[in-house]
């Protein structure tokens, strides 16, 4: 990725604790990068390793206790002005991850879809709001008749169509997409996934992608960065990561990626990651761009065991 492109979102050495003295957990740990406008970003670990912390962080819900979150040159972490804040609010939109949960169960999808629009500061006759609604619907693929339903009568795809709808309507920049597809059946996930791919051309969107599944984020990814226990631990652009990951973490999570070919699927080895393998006791670890856009966590021993592999790779 050209290092000359905008950078939209720029998170610096982000913190997210929970809990005060011995209960004290740190959630996200040191945590840097930037996302480039009208790319895709995607942040991948297992759970628990803070990746929907980080979402919720730069949306706002959580709090941060440490580093820096900047949107368009502005920082949108800790204490803000009201004005920032309705700015943050209809540039940054999330997608979360259970269609049904995320969705007011009593309330029409009329109103499900165009809330943010009464919080907002736009001066909507009713008309126009209707006509709004009517447009996002059309928009993720559902009819505008839709909307005097109610939650419980659509499908789990629908649902999440509902909730694509509802980011969509105050017409953000950028959006945050947890497990979008993770609670939907496997028929319904790539046409979820076709869908988010067709908003972002056409209306020039930028998505921080949250997922375990590294197979669906080499579908819809431009770079992917790999988070373990709340530190990133590997970024690279999406086919450098598959084709030569270097931390054993992120060669594990690949291991583990099913594969079509059933002989093949048979044939390959696991890898099982051992966060015992690093001693950081004395030589600390570093994130180091370890060659163009490919970042790596390491100490200085491992580091040179990674120049190594991409010295070798190198040669005929």
């Amino acid at each position: 990725m050209p290092s000359e492109r905008e950078v939209l979102l720029q998170v610096r050495n982000l913190e997210v604790t929970f809990g005060k003295g011995r209960h004290k957990l740190k959630a996200v740990d040191d945590v840097s990068f930037d996302i480039y406008q009208g790319e895709t970003f995607g942040l991948v670990g297992e759970s628990g390793s803070g990746k929907t912390t980080i979402g919720r962080s730069i949306i706002r819900i959580y709090p941060t206790s440490n580093g820096t979150i900047t949107f368009k040159g502005q920082r949108i972490n800790g204490k803000i002005d009201k004005e920032l804040d309705r700015q943050v609010v209809r540039g940054i939109q999330m997608i979360f991850q259970d269609p049904m949960a995320s969705l007011n169960e009593r309330a029409k999808v009329d109103y499900i879809v165009s809330e943010g629009l009464y919080s907002g500061d736009q001066r909507l006759n009713e008309a126009q709001r209707k006509e709004m609604v009517s447009k996002a619907l059309t928009d993720v693929g559902l009819l505008p008749e839709f909307a005097s339903r109610f939650p419980h009568e659509f499908s789990g795809g629908q649902r999440q169509r509902i909730g694509i709808a509802r980011a969509l309507i105050m017409q953000p920049q950028f959006i945050i997409a947890d497990e979008p597809i993770s609670a939907l059946d496997v028929s319904i996930r790539a046409q979820v996934l076709n869908l988010l791919s067709e908003l972002q051309k056409r209306h020039g969107l930028t998505y921080l992608f949250i997922s375990h599944d590294l197979s669906v984020m080499r579908f819809i990814c431009d770079r992917i960065a790999v988070i373990h226990k709340g530190k990133l631990v590997e970024m690279a652009e999406t086919e450098m990561l598959f084709a030569h990951p270097l931390h054993p973490y992120t060669r594990a999570l690949l291991s583990a990626v099913p594969m079509p070919d059933p002989i093949a699927e048979r044939a390959k080895v696991l890898e099982v990651y051992d966060p015992g393998m690093h001693d950081y006791r004395v030589d600390k670890p570093q994130w180091v761009e370890i060659e163009t856009e490919h970042y790596v966590l390491g100490n200085a021993k491992e580091l040179d065991g990674y120049r190594e592999v991409l010295a070798k790779r190198g040669q005929p």
